[in-house]
């Protein structure tokens, strides 16, 4: 058999969401996987910082930063920051309309000092707000954005009310932006991040698949919310968890369990992934 290039979401995908720790049933599939010859990325909107406790269970690399970040073993394929220009423009118009804000670097990541009290009063509804609310309340390397020491940053990942408070910052950098805005809200809360139209997870698999000499029909990609859209459209075989958005369910060739009923054993066995 053909060896299979698998890509693997964090949130909501390979652990509960804001978790670090995967299942057992989901570190067996991978490990086998592995020791069967197919290689297993991570594809994740996380950067390289916040994904490193995960990335230490075993994989050959990852799609970080939505896209932005791209690594194989120690080597980098692709890096994309925001230019100066467009995260001050974006920094200031959302600032300016009350948006909460988080921005990240390669390893750090600074969230607006009130986020916190934010987060907490929100309801919950879609794994990157459960994501952040977790991150947050158990101090994952996000420091407040006073401490923010000038490093590039690749996303920039808002929390607000309601979309009117979006506009301007749209109408700003739309043509060079994506809003992507997740399609389980929560209560009293949108969240979403602005991702490079340079880039995006698709993208990344396509790079990844490429550099590794694996055709795409022979790749395999697994996620839950809207952000792992494109890698679910550009793998050979896609799959959304049963906790995920209705709109990635719709889109995929297979809908597995909820990653805390061990979906991606499942899967992965379903498959003959290991």
């Amino acid at each position: 058999m053909d060896r299979k290039l698998i890509f693997v979401d964090i949130d909501g995908t390979l652990t509960p969401p804001g978790s670090n720790t995967p299942p057992e049933s989901a570190l067996w599939a991978i490990r086998r996987a592995r020791e069967k010859g197919n290689p297993v990325f991570l594809c994740t909107g996380r950067n390289r910082g916040m994904l490193a406790p995960v990335l230490a269970y075993g994989f050959d690399g990852a799609v970080a930063s939505a896209g932005g970040y791209v690594f194989v073993g120690d080597r980098v394929l692709f890096s994309c920051p925001m230019t100066p220009e467009q995260f001050e423009t974006g920094m200031r118009l959302l600032g300016q309309t009350g948006v909460f804000r988080t921005i990240e670097g390669v390893d750090a990541t600074f969230g607006d000092e009130d986020l916190s009290a934010f987060v907490q009063h929100a309801g919950d509804g879609n794994s990157e707000l459960i994501r952040w609310r977790k991150a947050l309340a158990d101090q994952l390397n996000i420091q407040p954005m006073s401490a923010y020491d000038g490093c590039p940053v690749y996303k920039i990942v808002f929390m607000c009310r309601d979309m009117e408070q979006l506009k301007p910052a749209r109408e700003a950098l739309e043509k060079d932006f994506r809003f992507v805005v997740q399609d389980v809200p929560a209560r009293g809360c949108l969240n979403g991040e602005l991702i490079n139209r340079r880039f995006d997870k698709g993208q990344g698999v396509r790079l990844v698949a490429r550099t590794l000499g694996i055709p795409l029909s022979d790749t395999v990609g697994f996620g839950d919310s809207m952000n792992d859209l494109e890698m679910i459209q550009t793998v050979g075989t896609s799959v959304c968890m049963e906790n995920g958005s209705p709109t990635l369910k719709a889109q995929s060739d297979l809908v597995c369990p909820a990653v805390q009923d061990d979906g991606l054993k499942w899967a992965f066995e379903k498959l003959g992934l290991c």
